[in-house]
């Protein structure tokens, strides 16, 4: 084999491994989404599709006429758009068919003979397996997402209350306990709540919108405890407080059990080495015993 060819399937197979281990490796909120959302550019009649690129468009049509389901809450969760899941699906889905190509065409070279059904069924059989790799991810992390949102969710349900418990009005609380944390959590509840004060429609239901289109229980949650207050002017300071504690209480439960099923997880290999140590020791004496 020349060293051209084995420089052309090295470089192919580095790079079908790296976009593996993009799209399974979690990445951090994208700024610019987050800014356009929160500064629309003003679009004008027909400017859309002018603005898309040619890569966007073919994705979109791609990801119009798909049968397949579309994770939108998910994708909206971790600020990703229909056209680049469809496009990263597509790129894995392409990459899976060209993989088996490289082995194939390395045995060519050598002289041996290769049935052309062996990397055609091996392409489509990890081209299949591969098409389904960021449906995996993208679930994967929206689950890491909604954990994350819940931790801050908690904590903001205990800086309202605290802000409510100082004579502060209900709409007003919100917008202030939301600006004081940090975070992409924080940065979802301001953009919901500014939303609906330039709407000029209520926070809660901005609340509860955002609950029902990322599928975040705990905000449907403050925005029915909300509701009351406005519609019967109770003091919500202690639901708010007891809903932080429960929920607060959910998620260390939550991490305990994840936290004890990893650690039998580590039973499993120290058991294999022990088993291992073991055969290491009376494979001699066993050897021994056979050459008698």
């Amino acid at each position: 084999m020349s060293l051209t060819t084995l420089i052309v399937c090295g470089a192919a197979i580095g790079g079908g491994t790296a976009l593996l281990v993009r799209e399974l490796a979690p990445s951090a909120p994208r700024l610019g989404p987050a800014l356009r959302r929160l500064d629309p550019p003003a679009i004008r009649s027909g400017d859309q599709f002018h603005r898309t690129s040619s890569s966007a468009a073919w994705a979109r049509h791609l990801a119009e006429r798909m049968p397949t389901r579309i994770p939108s809450s998910d994708l909206t969760l971790l600020n990703q758009t229909p056209e680049q899941f469809f496009a990263n699906k597509t790129a894995l889905a392409l990459l899976g068919i060209l993989a088996p190509l490289i082995p194939a065409v390395g045995w060519i070279l050598m002289g041996l003979p290769v049935p052309l059904f062996i990397p055609a069924g091996g392409g489509l059989l990890l081209a299949a397996l591969l098409w389904f790799v960021p449906d995996w991810a993208v679930a994967r992390e929206a689950a890491k997402a909604r954990t994350e949102f819940a931790h801050a969710a908690a904590a903001w349900m205990d800086l309202v209350a605290t802000r409510m418990a100082s004579n502060v009005a209900a709409d007003q609380a919100l917008e202030d306990a939301a600006r004081i944390g940090r975070g992409w959590a924080f940065t979802r509840l301001q953009e919901a709540l500014l939303r609906a004060r330039t709407e000029k429609s209520s926070p809660w239901q901005a609340l509860a919108d955002l609950g029902t289109q990322l599928r975040l229980p705990v905000l449907n949650d403050v925005a029915d405890i909300m509701r009351l207050s406005s519609d019967d002017g109770a003091s919500v300071y202690d639901t708010l407080r007891n809903r932080a504690k429960s929920l607060t209480h959910e998620l260390l439960t939550a991490e305990a059990a994840r936290a004890n099923s990893d650690s039998e997880k580590l039973h499993t290999p120290a058991a294999l080495l022990a088993v291992i140590v073991m055969i290491a020791m009376a494979f001699p004496a066993v050897l021994n015993i056979f050459s008698i």
